[in-house]
């Protein structure tokens, strides 16, 4: 199958789930607490601010290949139907190619890139906070 002919948004959505699970594993293992303090550091790696930031500070670095940039870029341009939940419609497309590429990478299964791409999102998450 040609992952690059899925929708942009059934990438993010995808994508949503990997770095969700991705991001509990990391802060399990680090702050071993209970589900409310484990739920409020998530929500410093997952909410849309956060992602849209961190996609802004990957593009500044030119840290995505090209052919990454172009998934992220449909990711982030794609029309949602439905309205964002608390944030703007900027910060959540951002988000969405955020959550587009990572979906992409898992689909396609290059393990060695999308463990980077997630590692490299919480070491920039940390820096921030």
């Amino acid at each position: 199958m040609d992952f690059k002919m899925l929708s942009p948004l059934t990438l993010a959505y995808m994508g949503d789930a990997v770095l969700d699970q991705f991001v509990r594993g990391h802060i399990i293992l680090k702050y071993q607490s209970k589900p409310n303090r484990l739920h409020q550091e998530a929500k410093r790696f997952v909410s849309a601010k956060s992602q849209a930031q961190t996609l802004e500070a990957l593009l500044a670095d030119d840290w995505f290949t090209e052919s990454e940039l172009a998934i992220v870029k449909r990711g982030r341009n794609a029309k949602s139907h439905t309205k964002a939940k608390n944030t703007d419609i900027q910060t959540y497309r951002k988000s969405s190619g955020l959550e587009a590429i990572i979906g992409y990478l898992h689909l396609t299964q290059d393990e060695g890139r999308i463990i980077e791409l997630l590692n490299e999102i919480v070491k920039r998450v940390e820096e921030r906070c």
